[in-house]
């Protein structure tokens, strides 16, 4: 028996080597999680069961466990490292066959879906028909690469105030040219429907007490009527608060997008795109008189030209957005993440990667940050869980066992050797 209980020693004692080599050769792993051997002592039993003074059969390996508490956050250089700071796994397809993982190298194959180095498919929300996220449907994340479509202007909202104190200009006929024949003067980009810029020029001209006039030239020229250097004219009324009356809204409907000729003088001509399908207004409802110097406090338009993909943002949440060269950002899809009620129960199959089982139960899919899931954190890794010093010392230990149970075997041999040589 003492054969038995000694090899079975040598065996518990090879296999805790064996957890703790694999536990150092995978230290610099990201997203690695350490092992655990865990044993149990054999004790005989007969129909009767045990007895109360057994003297035991040796010991066997019960589990090998994987410890799921958190490595640390290494910061990369890459927009599309992701690392997981709390509970959950990142999803990933092989062709519909899932597994999960906490390792984040992930990048894009040659048509835009994010992959890892295995060249598994990222899993999170997608976009609908209407470029929204699909809230629970769960797909292949894709970055596209396409550049973004112009959107006509429909809305100019500003903020400003006019310097009550300021008098009527010395020039009473009004020219764009001529500083002394208007008070104050600013301009906004806005786009028609091809993504072109065009200037909207505001000009204003004091004509009386609370009394003003805005002339608007879009390129110079008219909005309505496309005449050079005519204005069009919308009047102004402040109450004795100093605050806008009538004049709040102007209507741009009518704009025709223009450009200028190479002529000595320019000619307008029409450029072939329109105004916003839906209608362009200028708004200045939050305008002001006060005596304090002309300011423009904010001013904002919805539109703007095409973009080319300048950039890859992930929050912490997973929301993936596209950076565009004209300065907008779009949502192109949520990572989400994967939890489970036993991840003791999930089965490992190398490529840092598990896949659940019976013991684990079904994944619970939420983006990061939601119920006790982690934040993700873009740009950054999770390094292994491993602590080499504590591996080192377990290499000792397991050593010390072999070798006490190799003795185990070495002085039943001789005790063995001392019967069969009695004469």
């Amino acid at each position: 028996m003492s054969f038995n209980i000694g090899l079975s020693g040598l065996r518990a004692a090879s296999k805790d080597l064996n957890v703790t080599g694999n536990n150092i050769a995978n230290a610099g792993t990201a997203g690695f999680k350490q092992s655990r051997a865990e044993f149990a002592d054999v004790y005989a039993a007969s129909m009767l069961g045990t007895g109360k003074n057994q003297q035991g059969s040796g010991v066997l390996l019960s589990n090998v466990s994987q410890q799921f508490n958190q490595g640390n956050i290494n910061y990369t250089q890459n927009a599309l490292d992701l690392a997981i700071n709390g509970n959950g796994f990142f999803q990933v397809s092989n062709n519909g066959a899932l597994s999960y993982t906490r390792a984040g190298y992930f990048g894009t194959d040659n048509q835009g879906f994010i992959v890892d180095n295995f060249g598994n498919n990222l899993q999170g929300y997608t976009l609908d028909n209407n470029g929204e996220l699909a809230g629970g449907k769960i797909n292949n994340l894709q970055i596209k690469t396409t550049s973004q479509e112009p959107k006509p202007t429909s809305s100019v909202q500003q903020s400003f105030n006019l310097n009550s104190t300021n008098d009527v200009p010395l020039n009473p006929t009004f020219d764009a040219t001529d500083p002394k024949s208007y008070n104050s003067s600013t301009s906004t980009n806005i786009y028609d429907t091809q993504g072109n810029a065009h200037v909207l020029t505001q000009y204003f001209v004091k004509t009386g007490a609370n009394n003003w006039d805005m002339n608007v030239l879009i390129d110079g020229v008219n909005p309505d009527t496309m005449a050079v250097n005519v204005p069009k004219v919308s009047q102004l009324v402040f109450d004795s608060a100093g605050k806008l009356q009538t004049g709040n809204t102007v209507d741009l409907d009518n704009w025709q997008p223009i450009a200028l000729t190479g002529s000595n003088p320019p000619v307008p001509a029409a450029n072939g795109a329109v105004v916003n399908p839906g209608g362009l207004k200028l708004d200045m409802s939050n305008a002001t008189q006060f005596a304090n110097s002309f300011a423009v406090n904010a001013v904002s338009q919805d539109g703007y030209t095409t973009g080319e993909l300048a950039g890859i943002e992930i929050d912490d949440s997973g929301k993936i957005f596209a950076r565009y060269t004209n300065g907008q950002s779009k949502v192109q899809g949520q990572v989400v993440l994967a939890d489970f009620a036993n991840v003791q129960g999930l089965i490992p199959v190398g490529k840092t990667q598990w896949v659940q089982s019976l013991a684990s139960g079904e994944p619970v899919r939420n983006p990061g940050g939601t119920g006790t899931l982690g934040a993700i954190q873009a740009g950054a890794l999770e390094d292994s869980n491993v602590e080499l010093s504590d591996q080192l010392v377990n290499l000792i230990v397991a050593q010390r066992n072999y070798q006490a149970n190799a003795k185990t075997i070495e002085t039943e041999s001789a005790i063995t050797q001392t019967i069969i040589n009695l004469r």
